[in-house]
């Protein structure tokens, strides 16, 4: 009982924390926005200059919001990972889902140089979030046929691993025969970025989240179970090829979506789910899976506000930010604690 009341403390001293870090995020960047005058908009007051409202409504709070759900989804995606195949290294792109994101990419942005310009044009925030979309899903849907024929788990990863060999190997071959001009413009993709997404996009992204996470929810029991093996999950009257299928899927909607919406952005699945079972001391799904979508935003949103370098115009990729900023404290946790927790 003492525990649940410590947890429920903790949850609410996240939730402190994420709404500190989003007012924070929507105050500073290239433009400085006093405090008052960004809740003043966000309530629909005046502010001291009129623009400042229609920057925090049409560019910072799409972004915030952006940054709360990318941070949730890969951070939850990577759990779901970690948990199936029992692996710490294991990510939310292992499944080579987000390599079928960006392989739709870039063929929607490369592709021109070998099919003679048919793609000419068409590149655009929507066209690269769509064949992302397209590349991601043809990836899962090879994952789940995959899945039906493979019984062992790890088999399953290490085929979900050449899948990403594959596409990383044809982005490769479109990269060497395209123009600088579009090299340049999809390495600008590959850095991720979080900024760019209109308010439609963002309902589109959060039900693909939403989605995403009801499937977790659903998969709690299973996943404890596996914890100890699928063997004992089967004791236990877990159907693991559901289960299976569940996660997978789940994992799909979540890294692919983001990949789709926000390019490839590393670190965050990889490392959100270890700082939660080292905080919270626990492997209960039950409190890890809010768990981690708390931490996972978060985090987003500290990576992003360094990346947007306030009182500055420059934007520093936030795929780089997320490892320069994370991994030493996921380090410095490690060895603090001394312990993995697994």
């Amino acid at each position: 009982m003492l525990q649940l009341k410590t947890y429920r403390i903790y949850f609410i001293l996240l939730l402190l924390v994420m709404l500190i870090c989003f007012m924070v995020n929507i105050s500073l960047g290239s433009v400085s926005i006093p405090l008052e005058d960004t809740l003043n908009a966000i309530i629909g007051r005046t502010t001291k200059v009129d623009s400042w409202s229609y920057i925090i409504w049409n560019y910072r709070i799409p972004k915030a919001f952006t940054a709360i759900l990318v941070g949730s989804g890969l951070a939850l995606s990577g759990l779901l990972m970690q948990t199936l195949f029992r692996n710490p290294l294991a990510g939310p792109f292992v499944l080579g889902i987000s390599a079928g994101a960006s392989l739709g990419a870039a063929l929607l942005i490369l592709g021109s140089a070998l099919f003679s310009g048919i793609f000419l044009g068409m590149v655009n925030d929507i066209s690269l979030a769509l064949a992302s979309s397209i590349g991601s899903f043809l990836v899962l849907l090879a994952v789940m046929v995959v899945a039906a024929k493979v019984k062992d788990t790890m088999a399953l990863l290490i085929i979900g691993l050449m899948f990403g060999s594959i596409t990383t190997a044809v982005v490769s071959v479109l990269s060497y025969f395209s123009s600088a001009e579009k090299l340049q413009q999809y390495v600008y993709w590959s850095f991720g970025s979080i900024g760019n997404l209109s308010w439609n996009q963002l309902l589109l992204l959060l039900i693909l989240i939403a989605i995403g996470i009801l499937i977790s929810i659903f998969s709690i029991k299973p996943l404890n179970a596996l914890l100890l093996g699928e063997s004992y999950a089967k004791s236990l009257g877990v159907n693991m090829k559901r289960s299976r299928y569940s996660i997978i899927v789940a994992t799909g909607l979540l890294a692919g979506g983001v990949t789709a919406f926000a390019g490839p952005i590393a670190f965050i699945g990889l490392a959100v789910p270890h700082l939660t079972r080292q905080i919270f001391n626990t492997t209960d799904h039950k409190v890890l899976v809010p768990a981690v979508l708390i931490y996972g935003a978060i985090l987003m949103l500290i990576c992003d506000t360094i990346a947007q370098m306030p009182n500055s115009a420059s934007v520093l990729p936030i795929n780089a930010i997320t490892s320069i900023i994370g991994a030493p404290v996921v380090i410095w946790l490690l060895l603090r604690k001394r312990k993995m927790i697994f």
